[in-house]
């Protein structure tokens, strides 16, 4: 017996299909933690996508935490037989091209010796020994690392891989390819300070970027503005060595290290903004810049089409420590971080308290540009 369908609730199904088709897109927001960090997504999107972004920060962590003992890399680390998946591929190669262009700088299998000063996922005593330093530094070096039939071949079977440098950046840009595959053309995703950005914002201009100058509090940080950019379809990211340091019998020591000589590095640059086509390069070639003076880490961006970077710098003229400029009020402050930018709906008076932060940071720290930089607002 044939069976038919009432024309009516025919004609319903298909007036809900388009109804629910051609439903408004609107401005979403999702905010959280995540790694260690926070984040802050803004998109452009007719269904509710916050599930599917916080799927992608798990396999992110599954694929390329070093914290997480279950990840991929993880395995790898430990020397087990285990082939390596796309994220790991993606960044892997785009490791070996950062560390080509910054001569070594850059280097994720610096991992061992940045446990042993205690910034790694295994724990260092945080003042090692030249001896430990050079027996580490014979294990670092990822150009002398490859893949071969899916899996890593490592430069020493006790090589470790800790991509904590590019994975943000990297987890900013699948997240935006997410957002892209369901219809999304306007959005800023943005973790731990890196950024990918895409179309326009609520008001129909192209997103703005606060770059920050951060005075560094015992608990807290408190966020000063040193510029705003307007950016779209590039990513964001900010490398700074101000934040992240330890007490030694030595004194003072940053979290970036050195895989050229295995110690942390000391220059007067505080922080290094860098614009690229993807935030995964954005990432790498910010970290990088930290670990090199600057005048290289300049050439190295300008010899880069379509990248562009902001150092801030200690004023050398104020007689400070490179890693402590003072401002007025006589605490340390650094560079570090982007942020977007949001009006406040300040007073009169608050926005001249701002402007003499303002002025009082521009006399305690220097800002360098390469010759892309955008404009400064």
């Amino acid at each position: 017996m044939r069976r038919f369908i009432p024309l009516f609730a025919l004609f319903t199904a298909v007036a809900m299909q388009f109804v629910s088709c051609t439903e408004p897109a609107e401005y979403r927001y999702c905010e959280g933690a995540t790694w260690g960090t926070t984040y802050h997504i803004t998109y452009k999107s007719s269904k509710n996508l916050d599930d599917s972004i916080i799927t992608v920060m798990r396999d992110v962590e599954m694929s390329l935490s070093p914290f997480a003992d279950s990840s991929i890399i993880s395995r790898i680390n430990r020397g087990e037989d285990v082939k390596i998946d796309s994220l790991i591929n993606r960044v892997f190669l785009a490791s070996q091209e950062v560390n080509a262009m910054s001569e070594g700088t850059f280097d994720p299998t610096v991992a061992p010796i940045v446990n042993l000063w205690g910034f790694g996922y295994k724990n260092g005593t945080g003042d090692p020994t030249q001896e430990q330093i050079d027996s580490a530094l014979a294990l670092v070096g990822i150009r002398e690392c490859s893949i071969k039939e899916g899996k890593i071949v490592k430069k020493h079977e006790r090589t470790e891989f800790n991509f904590s440098a590019i994975t943000k950046g990297y987890g900013c840009d699948l997240i935006g390819e997410m957002l892209s595959r369901n219809g999304c053309d306007d959005y800023m995703v943005e973790i731990g300070g890196e950024m990918a950005l895409k179309g326009k914002n609520s008001r129909g201009e192209e997103w703005r970027v606060q770059i920050d100058a951060p005075v560094a509090e015992i608990d807290t940080v408190v966020h000063e503005q040193m510029t705003v950019v307007a950016l779209t379809d590039c990513g964001v990211a900010t490398s700074g060595n101000y934040r992240n340091f330890r007490e030694t019998k030595n004194g003072r020591k940053g979290h970036i290290i050195s895989p050229l000589t295995g110690q942390p590095i000391t220059t007067t640059t505080l922080s290094a903004t860098v614009i690229a086509e993807n935030c995964m390069i954005a990432d790498a070639l910010a970290t990088a810049c930290m670990a090199m003076p600057i005048d290289e880490a300049r050439k190295m961006i300008e010899s880069r089409p379509g990248t562009s970077a902001m150092f801030i710098i200690a004023n050398p003229e104020l007689n400070e420590t490179a890693d402590q400029p003072k401002t007025a009020h006589g605490k340390p402050s650094g560079a570090t971080g982007a942020s977007p930018k949001a009006s406040t709906g300040a007073s009169p008076k608050a926005h001249a308290g701002q402007k003499e932060r303002n002025k009082t940071l521009a006399d305690s720290l220097l800002i360098v540009t390469t010759s892309r930089f955008p404009k400064q607002l």
